[in-house]
C-alpha cells in the first residue's frame, strides 16, 4: 500500500503524516503536474482498464450526506477504517438564528441528531454547537489547519473543490462513497484529466476572485471542465491570499470540474503555521520541505489549458439559473440569436424564471434580498470587505439583507473587530453560522416571486427558495447592492 493509505494521522486531526515527497522530474523523468503527483503518491493499487484503489486522507463529514453512509457500514458490521481521518460539523440544515439549538423542522432535527448519536458511537472528531468551532464544514477545515497540501480529501459535497486552494486534491463523493471512505479509508476511482488556468493581470477597483471565477464559468460554460481538474496559476493567482484562492477552488466545480487547486506557496504555509491541527514547531520545517514537492514541474503536460486576462474585468452578475449566465456590469444580457440551440433553449427558460429579457443591463434591476455567505464567501476577509462598504451607511429599506459567518471563529473575529456592529448599525442581520441562505434547506429563504443578490455559488431555480430569484456576485457587489436597493458596481464604494 502507499504511504498515504498506511501511515497513521495523528491524533483528532485526520491529516496525513509528513512522508518522502514525490518523484520530481529530473534529467530523463517525465515532467508532471500536480495533479499527477498527488495521484500518484495516493494510488493503492492500479489494475489495467480498471479504476485505481485510491487512499484518503481526510472525510469530512456533514449532517446531510452521512446517515445513510453510517447506516450501510453497520447493517454490514463494518467498523470505521480510522476515526482519527473524518471530521464532522453541522451547517446545511441548522438555523442560524440565536436560538439555533432549537431545530424546529423535524427532518433537520433529525439530521443533526443522527450525525451527533454517530460519532459518538463511532469516535468522530465532531464540532457542535457547543464546540465554539462549528460552522461550514469548507471553513472549519481550513481555519482548523486539518486541511494541508499534498492530501486527498472528500466530502459528500460537491464543493468540497475549496480545499484545493491548499494544493490538496478535493473532491465531492456520493453516500455510497462516503461509505467506502469510512469502512476502509480508500476510493475506487479513475485518474482525471488535467487542465491549466491562467489567470493573468491584476484586479481593478472593486473585481475580486468571485468575478474572476465567474469570468472562467462564463467563458468555458458549466462543462467545459467536464472530467477534468483544474490547476489554477499566474501572476493573479499568486497575488490572492488563502481566502480569495478558496473562493476560486470552491467555484471550480460550477464549470464540470472534478476539482480545483492552486500549488502551495509561502502564502499557503503562512496561513497554515500555528493552527491547532499544523505540524507543531519541529515538525513545521519537515513540513513544508514536503509541501513544497507538490508543485508542477517545468514543461508539464496539460490535457486543456485556458488563459483568463483579468486587467479590463469589471463586477460579474449572473442573469440566468446557472453560474455560466453571466455579465459584466458594463455589458447587456446576450441576444439570444448569438447562442447554439442547446444554450438558448436553457437561456429562454431562464430569462422567463428570472424575469428578465435578452439585452438587458443589469445594473439598476431592483433587489428585495441581499446574502453574504456561504462556504464561497463567508470568511473573515469577505465580512470585512462587506463591513468597508456598509461603514456609515445605510442597507436600502426596501432590502433585507443577511450576513452569516461561516464559522464560529469567524464570527468572534467580526466581533472582536466590530464587524458585527457595523453590519447592524447599517440595518443588516448579522446571524449564527451555517449555509444560511445558500441554499433552501434551513428557516432562512428568500420568499417566492423575490430577487435575491448572494455571494453563494449556485443560482438554480429554486436554489435558495421555491420562486426566488438568484443573481451570483462577489461580497463586495452584495454590499453595494443592499445599499442602493438595486444591483450596482461596489467601486464607487471602496
Amino acid at each position: 500500500m502507499s504511504a498515504a493509505a498506511t501511515k497513521k494521522a495523528p491524533e483528532k486531526a485526520g491529516k496525513k503524516s509528513v512522508e518522502t515527497a514525490p518523484e520530481s522530474s529530473g534529467s530523463g523523468a517525465t515532467a508532471k503536474n500536480i495533479v499527477q503527483k498527488i495521484w500518484d503518491a495516493h494510488v493503492v493499487t492500479r489494475i489495467e482498464g480498471h479504476p485505481n484503489v485510491f487512499a484518503i486522507d481526510l472525510m469530512l463529514l456533514h449532517e446531510v450526506t452521512s446517515a445513510q453512509a453510517f447506516q450501510l457500514i453497520e447493517t454490514r458490521g463494518i467498523q470505521v477504517f480510522d476515526p482519527t481521518r473524518l471530521l464532522a460539523t453541522i451547517d446545511h440544515s441548522t438555523p442560524t438564528r440565536q436560538n439555533r439549538w432549537e431545530i424546529y423542522d423535524e427532518a433537520a432535527r433529525t439530521q443533526v441528531e443522527t450525525l451527533r448519536s454517530n460519532c459518538k458511537k463511532h469516535n468522530i472528531p465532531f464540532l457542535d454547537f457547543d464546540s465554539g468551532k462549528q460552522g461550514i464544514v469548507h471553513v472549519v477545515g481550513p481555519e482548523l489547519g486539518v486541511t494541508q497540501p499534498g492530501m486527498t480529501i472528500v466530502c459528500g459535497d460537491s464543493h468540497t473543490s475549496t480545499h484545493g486552494a491548499f494544493g490538496a486534491l478535493a473532491f465531492g463523493v456520493g453516500t455510497s462513497e462516503v461509505a467506502h471512505v469510512m469502512a476502509t479509508g480508500c476510493l475506487l476511482q479513475k485518474q482525471p484529466q488535467s487542465m491549466k488556468v491562467e489567470f493573468k493581470g491584476r484586479f481593478r477597483r472593486g473585481v475580486y476572485a468571485k468575478d474572476a471565477i465567474l469570468k472562467l464559468i462564463g467563458e468555458i460554460g458549466v462543462g467545459g471542465a467536464n472530467g477534468h481538474v483544474i490547476e489554477y496559476v499566474g501572476e493573479a493567482v499568486r497575488a490572492m491570499s488563502m481566502e480569495e484562492r478558496m473562493t476560486v477552488c470552491n467555484m471550480s466545480i460550477e464549470c464540470g470540474a472534478r476539482a480545483g487547486l492552486i500549488a502551495p506557496d509561502e502564502t499557503t504555509f503562512n496561513y497554515l503555521k500555528g493552527r491547532a491541527h499544523a505540524p507543531c514547531a519541529e515538525k513545521w520545517d519537515e513540513a513544508v520541505e514536503y509541501w513544497k514537492s507538490f508543485a508542477s514541474d517545468e514543461n508539464a503536460k496539460y490535457d486543456k489549458s485556458v488563459v483568463i486576462d483579468l486587467d479590463k474585468l469589471e463586477p460579474i452578475v449572473t442573469w440566468g439559473t446557472n453560474p455560466a449566465q453571466s455579465v459584466s456590469l458594463g455589458e447587456r444580457i446576450p441576444k439570444l440569436e448569438t447562442m447554439a440551440a442547446n444554450d438558448k433553449a436553457v437561456a429562454v427558460r431562464a430569462l422567463e424564471y428570472t424575469k428578465l429579457k435578452e439585452q438587458q443591463v443589469l445594473e439598476g434591476t431592483p433587489v428585495e434580498w441581499a446574502f453574504v455567505g456561504s462556504c464561497t464567501n463567508g470568511r473573515i476577509e469577505d465580512l470585512r470587505i462587506v463591513a468597508e462598504i456598509l461603514k456609515g451607511r445605510k442597507v436600502n429599506p426596501a432590502v433585507t439583507m443577511y450576513v452569516v459567518p461561516g464559522s464560529e471563529a469567524v464570527m468572534k473575529r467580526c466581533q472582536e473587530e466590530g464587524l458585527d456592529e457595523i453590519f447592524r448599525a447599517a440595518g443588516a442581520d448579522f446571524r449564527m453560522p451555517g449555509c444560511s441562505m445558500c441554499l433552501a434547506m434551513n428557516d432562512d429563504q428568500v420568499p417566492p416571486g423575490k430577487r435575491c443578490i448572494s455571494s453563494s455559488n449556485r443560482n438554480f431555480v429554486g436554489r435558495q427558495g421555491p420562486d426566488s430569484i438568484t443573481h451570483l456576485a462577489s461580497p463586495a457587489t452584495v454590499a453595494a447592492s443592499a445599499i442602493a436597493g438595486c444591483i450596482t458596481s461596489p467601486a464607487q464604494y471602496v
